[in-house]
């Protein structure tokens, strides 16, 4: 299984493709951090936050995690070799798990970098350190658990389909369906206790929670829930090969 998660990270670091993704996400947050004239432009704002990079990371991951997962299943199928991977001395759920975490290890590779804008905001307090650490720091943590959920998603639609941009278009579709479709039906269809329920099946709910500093356990058995389901649902779909 490490053999998998190792062979998975290193394709992807000695291709292009994993560096223009990371680039490409650190320089979408950075223009609309220090650039853009948006309102989460820091420097316009005129606030030691960090609010702008956790209100939009959340949108360039509906992109960018599809791109990272498309590969992991349908090129297997394309190029046959999906048969092969599956005869070797591990069960369907440790293969999963393996590019899963590769995956998902991907995604963090590219939060990393942006700790750079944290310890730039840092200094450029009025008062050195004037910046919400708790919030912030809870923010990561909702971010890493979204991001979760995002390549358990990614992954489930690369394993139902051959072709990598069919497996984008489900990825982005099923996960902004979750990071916003439950709100929107809480907005404009359902209210009372039961909008209050359908609200609460989505993302966006849940990691606003964490992100304001507190890591509550409803929240964790949320994406944990959401993580799993999708990967049984993997699980489910590359079993249903030899029906």
């Amino acid at each position: 299984m490490f053999t998998l998660f190792r062979k998975e990270i290193n394709g992807f670091l000695n291709s292009l493709i994993g560096y223009i993704v990371i680039i490409v996400f650190l320089l979408v947050i950075g223009l609309f951090l220090w650039v853009l004239p948006v309102d989460s432009n820091i420097l316009d704002f005129g606030y030691a936050s960090m609010d702008g990079l956790f209100i939009i990371a959340p949108f360039v991951f509906l992109f960018l995690i599809p791109a990272i997962t498309m590969r992991f299943f349908a090129d297997e199928k394309r190029s046959g070799t999906i048969e092969l991977l599956m005869t070797q001395p591990l069960t369907d759920l440790q293969v999963i798990l393996a590019k899963y975490f590769a995956g998902l290890v991907l995604v963090i590779f590219s939060l990393i970098p942006t700790l750079v804008y944290f310890f730039s905001v840092y200094r450029l307090g009025l008062v050195h350190g004037n910046l919400d650490i708790g919030s912030m720091w809870g923010s990561y943590i909702g971010l890493v658990f979204l991001s979760a959920a995002f390549v358990a998603i990614g992954i489930f639609a690369s394993s139902v389909s051959d072709n990598q941009i069919v497996s984008f278009i489900i990825a982005v579709f099923l996960s902004a369906f979750f990071y916003m479709g439950f709100e929107l039906i809480y907005i404009f269809i359902v209210s009372g206790n039961i909008g209050l329920m359908v609200q609460s099946l989505g993302i966006n709910v849940h990691y606003s929670s964490i992100s304001r500093g507190v890591v509550d356990s409803r929240d964790l058995i949320y994406f944990l829930s959401i993580t799993t389901l999708f990967l049984l649902l993997t699980k489910l779909s590359l079993e249903s090969r030899k029906w």
